[in-house]
């Protein structure tokens, strides 16, 4: 009889394509996934891992064994969810991210609202950056993750998760207080084409979207500072330095000397959440995407109406349908 710790190890290896990235998504030491992985082989007759470089590389029966392992686990997250289900109890764990705006903004009342409601549902949150948020729920490190796209810039889903919008996030433009164009009541893109950029890190999404949509207006950006967070980008602001985009969720309060006006094409980022789509049942995900949604709809961003929604009182979210699953 295979044991399913062990299997969930080596799938975690599949995944994780090393053995410190399996020991840190299991949340366990790399001594124990060695261990485990030597007893999976003791159990199977065969060579599951091979030495590559300074790591390791799964063997033709391990790569057979990790695809029936992914199946297996998938089924026994079914299970519990259909069992959860059943029981109709908010309980246990709910491991979720959020990119930082959506932490700020929407994590404070939601967990908040959660907790009050069902005290026997143990939440554990952090910020993450949409990427690694949506990898992390594809792993099996995060149940839920909150994440983002834009209107004219899609956020590319893996195969296997199901998602539902929380709400439309407006952006407008931050300017500092004495810019010319302060007292405007909109602005168009291509009349920033002078203007020094604060943007978000090199290769991030968000960063990437800015690019594109500079780029589609005819104007090639001069960036001067880049900072992950939206509040430093707002405070270089202040100070000066250059202007920026400034989502709803998450700003205020704005610091003094920075003011924000519309843009003339309305630009707006669409937030919204992802899990599992062999989770789909569990109380705990559907209470949480209620707290999330009645969260969004408090700060002001346009509320994710219009959806269907199941008996349980949460929109019907989508499948994705992709090509295949995020490594």
């Amino acid at each position: 009889m295979l044991n399913l710790e062990r299997l969930r190890t080596l799938d975690a290896l599949a995944r994780h394509g090393s053995v410190s990235g399996a020991a840190e998504g299991l949340h366990i030491t790399t001594s124990a996934v060695s261990q485990q992985m030597a007893k999976l082989e003791r159990e199977v007759g065969q060579r599951l891992l091979a030495k590559h470089g300074r790591g390791v590389r799964l063997t033709d029966a391990g790569r057979l064994l990790a695809e029936h392992a992914a199946r297996i686990l998938s089924q026994v997250e079914l299970a519990q969810a259909d069992l959860e289900a059943q029981r109709g109890q908010v309980a246990g764990e709910l491991r979720i991210s959020a990119f930082p705006t959506a932490a700020r903004g929407l994590f404070p009342a939601a967990l908040a609202d959660l907790k009050e409601r069902h005290p026997a549902l143990r939440v554990r949150s952090r910020e993450l950056e949409p990427e690694n948020g949506i990898r992390g729920v594809v792993r099996g490190d995060l149940d839920l993750a909150v994440v983002l796209d834009w209107y004219n810039k899609p956020m590319p889903l893996p195969d296997g998760l199901v998602k539902a919008l929380l709400l439309d996030d407006p952006a407008d433009v931050a300017l500092p207080a004495d810019h010319p164009l302060a007292g405007r009541d909109e602005i168009d893109l291509a009349e920033l084409a002078e203007d020094e950029w604060i943007t978000w890190g090199e290769g991030e999404f968000c960063h990437e979207w800015l690019m594109f949509t500079l780029r589609s207006k005819g104007v090639e950006p001069i960036v001067a500072h880049r900072a992950a967070e939206s509040h430093t980008q707002l405070n270089l602001v202040a100070a000066g330095l250059g202007v920026c985009v400034a989502p709803l969720l998450g700003r205020d309060p704005l610091p003094g000397g920075v003011v924000t006006v519309p843009l003339r094409q309305r630009v707006r980022r669409h937030v919204f959440v992802v899990w599992r789509a062999d989770a789909d049942r569990r109380p705990s995900i559907r209470a949480a995407v209620r707290a999330l949604r009645a969260a969004g709809e408090r700060v002001g961003g346009t509320p994710a109406g219009g959806a269907p929604e199941s008996a349980g009182g949460v929109p019907q979210a989508a499948a994705v349908r992709t090509a295949a699953p995020a490594s």
